[in-house]
């Protein structure tokens, strides 16, 4: 299926929903459309609200779109293999603009616009086999501290990017973002992540690693962190701050984190 070309407005489920009853292969292209004002009329946790819905339909491309004023997501993946979100232009959602969740392997999320977002990356669900994901260069800011009543207001926000498994992160600007720039991890849940040639601005913390026990190897290195009053990259156990700035000279080091030649200021 192609859908393409389409005006959507004011919507009280989602905008655009490509759904499978059983995981596997789907192929459809969401490209050019333009979306807003989509809201989470039946209520619930995701399931609503979002421009752009992908269902355990896999090798889908989701590309071009013009996304503003949702409830939810701008582009969902639950349970979407080998999902591309690409060159996307997002502004004023109130939860995770571009959302990777659940039982997924593979995921490319590529020079995309966020302006306004609780979250504005988020590649998650390690615990249910979620893994594998390109998140490159894409321009994040002006995350929400909060996320809205009507969402989940207790969820963690004011994040640019959260990954856990099997990702490299790069080449990304993330700007204004209240609690971390970039988080990787949710305690043991992380893997074999890079995170690296990022520029991050005006962020409390600047990179967060978990460094809860059973956490694997994270490589933060070569990336400019500037105005990140918490530190520059902090050790976390899930959202708790348990380090001083890793990135400091003298700092304790972590066997399982490798930070290399970072410029902050």
């Amino acid at each position: 299926l192609t859908v393409a070309r389409n005006t959507i407005l004011q919507t009280k489920d989602n905008g655009i929903e490509i759904l499978r009853t059983a995981i596997g292969h789907d192929g459809s292209i969401v490209t050019g459309n333009r979306i807003e004002n989509i809201k989470a009329g039946r209520g619930g946790s995701g399931q609503h609200g979002n421009a752009i819905n992908a269902f355990r339909a896999g090798n889908v491309i989701i590309s071009g779109n013009r996304i503003s004023d949702c409830d939810y997501s701008a582009v969902r993946g639950n349970s979407a293999s080998n999902i591309q979100m690409t060159g996307n232009s997002i502004t004023a959602v109130r939860e995770v603009a571009l959302y990777s969740e659940f039982a997924f392997e593979g995921a490319v999320i590529a020079n995309n616009s966020v302006d306004g977002a609780a979250v504005g990356v988020s590649v998650c669900n390690f615990n249910e086999g979620g893994r594998l994901a390109v998140v490159q260069g894409n321009m994040i800011r002006n995350l929400l501290p909060k996320r809205p009543i009507g969402t989940a207001p207790d969820d963690d926000a004011g994040i640019g990017i959260y990954i856990e498994a099997d990702t490299s992160v790069t080449g990304n600007l993330i700007e204004n973002a209240p609690s971390f720039g970039i988080m990787a991890g949710w305690g043991k849940y992380l893997r074999d992540v890079a995170i690296t040639g990022n520029v991050i601005r005006k962020t409390f913390i600047g990179i967060g690693v978990s460094v809860a026990d059973g956490a694997g190897t994270a490589l933060v290195n070569t990336n400019v962190i500037s105005d990140a009053p918490r530190g520059a990259v902090v050790g976390l156990d899930h959202a708790k701050p348990m380090t001083p700035d890793l990135a400091a000279d003298g700092a304790t080091k972590y066997v399982q984190i490798v930070i290399g030649a970072n410029a902050v200021r």
